[in-house]
């Protein structure tokens, strides 16, 4: 499969899943996906996210290494928000390294909180932060306040997480 090729035609759930299905368990058909995610132009970025995401939800053990380039890119603010969506979306699938731990859970809050941030980088936010209370629950507090502050003006998809986060904490 040419695999530019194949993300630059469509973009579409079908051509994720075929994607998807084409990496299956390969760690080197992964890698090839990555290095379009992380050095091609702005189109190819945003649509390898989609099926990047999905590949490491299936084969978590896909992105040990890449984590470095994870963060470097949430903190980029010029980036698509489809590359924030997606590494988002993956992170809660992964056992995030303890030293980036500090990183994941301060770009999460910081998305969590900004407003005009897109909903879905902020509910998949939560969903990450939901799991690292698991291990620093003296953050829950500081969560709590912005799901609280954040409530009337968000999306439908951060009430859902937030109510889901808050059940997990027991508030």
């Amino acid at each position: 499969m040419n695999l530019r090729q194949t993300i630059l035609k469509e973009h579409s759930k079908s051509t994720t899943d075929k994607i998807v299905k084409w990496v299956g368990s390969s760690q080197a058909r992964f890698d090839e996906l990555m290095h379009l995610f992380l050095t091609d132009e702005y189109r190819v970025v945003q649509r390898a996210g989609w099926s990047l995401s999905y590949c490491v939800i299936a084969h978590p053990e896909f992105v040990k290494k890449y984590f470095r380039e994870f963060f470097e890119l949430l903190k980029d603010e010029r980036a698509h928000p489809a590359v924030r969506r997606n590494i988002l979306r993956l992170l809660p699938a992964v056992t995030i390294p303890k030293r980036f731990h500090g990183e994941v859970i301060d770009v999460c809050i910081r998305f969590a909180s900004t407003p005009g941030e897109k909903a879905a980088a902020k509910a998949f936010s939560l969903h990450v932060l939901e799991n690292m209370v698991k291990i620093y629950p003296e953050i829950a507090g500081e969560v709590i306040a912005i799901i609280q502050d954040q409530w009337d003006r968000e999306a439908p998809s951060f009430r859902s997480r937030a109510k889901k986060f808050l059940h997990a904490v027991g508030k």
